[in-house]
């Protein structure tokens, strides 16, 4: 197949650029690298069947010849990032998504739309299952992502049933592993770096807000089966095993063998009190469930950010 990627120089979408790279298929990976890192897809830019372009798909997209997929990726994807980027964040929400449908319309071809836990808001069910319609503040400073992604799932649905695109929505969950950014304000690079250089981990509000993370590789795993897949309605990835913020902390100490100490900090404004996905459909429909355990995963992944640190 020949696929496009767009922010295929981002966490997720270089590690799907590797993945399929490997299977043998043509990636276009473009990436405009407000967030996404070139350093991310070094190993695969002198491959055949790998092409990388630099471009905001905000912009008009003119891409020559044939495609198969769209999968659409592109998008800050962390508070740190969304707060700094905030027109940014909105404009590829809702400018990217209706480009990259209209090539995916233009080309024939089926798309596949990268959502996540965040269109939940600050859920007032526990797990979140993709029929629960969310609680979020559309104006608070981290609803651009919010909105931009309840946007982007709006628009896509649309072009489903008005021009019978073939279309895909994965709503990711927290997902981590090697190729974050160590500075990208997430709680797994955050607390890591500060437990490997020695520093407090900071813990916001009193540690009591839970969170699910789920390993890379079982988040590909599972997007490949939703690109094979006839799904159209939007699916949850993600691990659905919890932990409040503080045990999570305690976790890393203990893995890093650091002598790091906890702190507290004020909670972000809207930070959502619990964060975990009801998996019941990808069981089912896809056949798909996480494998890695949270400690064989942050043995990884913690070892790549020690690379990193030297």
């Amino acid at each position: 197949m020949r696929i496009l990627i767009t922010g295929g120089a981002g966490f997720i979408g270089s590690h799907l650029c590797k993945e399929l790279v490997k299977k043998g298929e043509q990636i276009i990976c473009m990436d405009n690298l407000l967030t996404g890192e070139k350093a991310n897809i070094n190993e695969l830019l002198s491959l055949p069947n790998f092409q990388f372009i630099e471009h905001d798909v905000s912009k008009y997209i003119d891409i020559e010849g044939n495609l198969d997929y769209i999968l659409h990726f592109a998008s800050p994807a962390s508070p740190i990032d969304y707060l700094k980027f905030p027109i940014q964040t909105l404009k590829v929400g809702a400018l990217g998504t209706h480009n990259t449908l209209g090539l995916a319309k233009a080309k024939r071809t089926k798309f596949l739309l990268a959502s996540t836990s965040e269109i939940y808001g600050d859920p007032e069910v526990n797990p979140q299952g993709e029929e629960y319609w969310g609680n979020v503040n559309c104006i608070s400073p981290r609803g651009v992502y919010d909105e931009a992604k309840r946007f982007a799932e709006a628009i896509t649905m649309a072009y489903h049933r008005y021009h019978k695109l073939d279309t895909r929505i994965v709503r990711i969950f927290n997902t981590y592993g090697p190729k974050m950014r160590l500075n990208d304000g997430r709680a797994v690079p955050a607390f890591i770096g500060q437990a490997l250089e020695g520093k407090p981990l900071t813990v916001f509000g009193n540690g009591s807000q839970t969170r699910s993370f789920c390993y890379i590789s079982d988040l590909v795993e599972g997007i490949l089966k939703l690109m094979d897949s006839s799904i159209n309605d939007p699916i949850n990835l993600g691990n659905p095993a919890e932990f409040t913020i503080l045990e999570f902390a305690q976790k890393i100490i203990s893995l890093t063998k650091s002598k790091s100490k906890i702190t507290f900090e004020p909670l972000p404004v809207d930070d959502p009190k619990v964060r975990r996905p009801d998996i019941a459909k990808a069981k089912k429909l896809l056949g798909w469930e996480p494998k890695v355990e949270i400690e064989e995963g942050l043995g990884k992944t913690i070892e790549y950010f020690r690379e990193k640190l030297i």
